[in-house]
């Protein structure tokens, strides 16, 4: 086989660096959804506690078993002594006042961990997927692993101060991509800016709940295109919130962690200005949208003689403003021939862009169609014809 390199796109322009972003926040990670490319990146590898963030990975093992048709919204979860809203556990933390015995619906569970950052309602979750909040945290880690959260350790679901409990920044940004991307009929929940819990089954609970209804994520009520996902707050640990906004077609998603700010309001000021950092300084090019032929690919012993590549999404390259292209070149890499069979959809090269000779996107180069193996006649006759020169 030959490796084959083509250049797609070629520009020679000087290019210039953009300035860095200054943030009070210990941690803060942002990236472009659709590239994948990093804007901004302080200490994103540094494992801290993520307070209440950690419950977006509970939710997200949750997501999986409604996907998997193991769970409806509908379906009822029984509230524990652990959920009850006097355990002593719950007095100071963010919950959505349950008491033991009651059962909520799946759909008011996630309502009530987005909105109202419900720990009891994380353990609720724990127990019904996993008999209790230890194993529960067992699913955790095997879901992050699984997508690949490599550094992430979990060691409860609500994200109560706990040696256990690390998430870097760059991984938090993983597992918000990853909810966006493979839960579209649940992700508009995270935009919910208002939760009003209809089944308190106590006096105190009934006057608590009077008060307790707004999200804790202000970045909805004061920048338009944002749509999620979650906050958190420690005393030791500061403020920190995972976001996403989408504004003209574009989505950027933004973490702060360690923000030594005095509200919620504080640090949704804090990651607007992230995002608009973001929004302001770089703008994305397309160069090849799912099903755009990019290269045309000879089939060694297939009943075609060639494939066509292309992507599976668009491909879309993060640049600054201010440089535009510049220095910037585009190359499909791929070994010719490809042996049949071929899928659509195979993998069968690569797409990546350059600048100033460092890999800066880069994605799968797939089948566009499928490609069946010749019978054992054909593969015979390319073989003579190949030994004779004529092929």
């Amino acid at each position: 086989m030959k490796k084959k390199i083509f250049i797609l796109l070629l520009s020679l322009i000087t290019t210039t660096a953009h300035a860095d972003f200054s943030t009070r926040a210990k941690s803060a990670f942002l990236i472009d959804y659709d590239s994948g490319a990093e804007i901004v990146a302080k200490n994103a590898d540094t494992l801290m506690p993520p307070s209440s963030m950690i419950k977006l990975m509970t939710l997200a093992v949750l997501f999986d078993e409604i996907k998997a048709g193991n769970l409806t919204m509908d379906d009822r979860l029984t509230v524990s002594e652990n959920a009850d809203y006097e355990n002593p556990l719950w007095y100071p933390a963010s919950k959505i006042c349950l008491v033991a015995g009651q059962t909520i619906s799946v759909r008011d569970a996630i309502l009530g961990l987005i909105v109202l950052s419900g720990g009891d309602a994380s353990v609720v979750v724990a127990e019904k997927l996993a008999g209790s909040e230890s194993a529960f945290t067992e699913l955790m880690q095997e879901k992050a692993r699984a997508i690949g959260m490599t550094q992430s350790t979990f060691g409860n679901a609500s994200g109560l101060p706990n040696p256990n409990n690390l998430m870097t920044s760059r991984e938090l940004a993983i597992l918000a991509q990853h909810i966006i991307s493979d839960y579209p009929e649940i992700y508009p929940m995270f935009a919910t800016k208002r939760f009003e819990f209809a089944e308190y089954k106590s006096d105190w609970c009934r006057e608590w709940g009077r008060t307790h209804t707004m999200n804790y994520n202000k970045l909805l009520f004061t920048m338009p295109g944002a749509d999620g996902l979650k906050t958190g707050h420690t005393d030791d640990g500061g403020y920190g919130m995972v976001a996403s906004a989408k504004i003209g077609g574009r989505r950027l998603v933004g973490v702060i962690n360690g923000f030594n700010g005095k509200s919620h309001d504080d640090l949704a000021a804090e990651m607007k200005k992230l995002l608009n950092y973001g929004y302001s300084t770089t703008a994305n090019n397309t160069f090849y949208d799912a099903g755009d032929k990019i290269a045309q690919i000879p089939v060694w012993y297939g009943r075609d003689k060639t494939v066509v590549a292309t992507v599976a999404k668009p491909f879309t390259i993060t640049v600054p403003k201010a440089d535009g292209l510049a220095g910037i070149r585009v190359l499909a890499r791929y070994n010719e021939p490809v042996l049949a069979p071929v899928m659509a959809g195979d993998e069968i090269g690569e797409i990546i862009a350059e600048k100033e000779g460092r890999v800066i996107a880069r994605a799968p180069l797939v089948a566009m169609d499928t490609v069946k193996k010749t019978q054992l006649f054909g593969r015979v006759w390319r073989n003579i014809m190949v030994m004779l020169g004529l092929e």
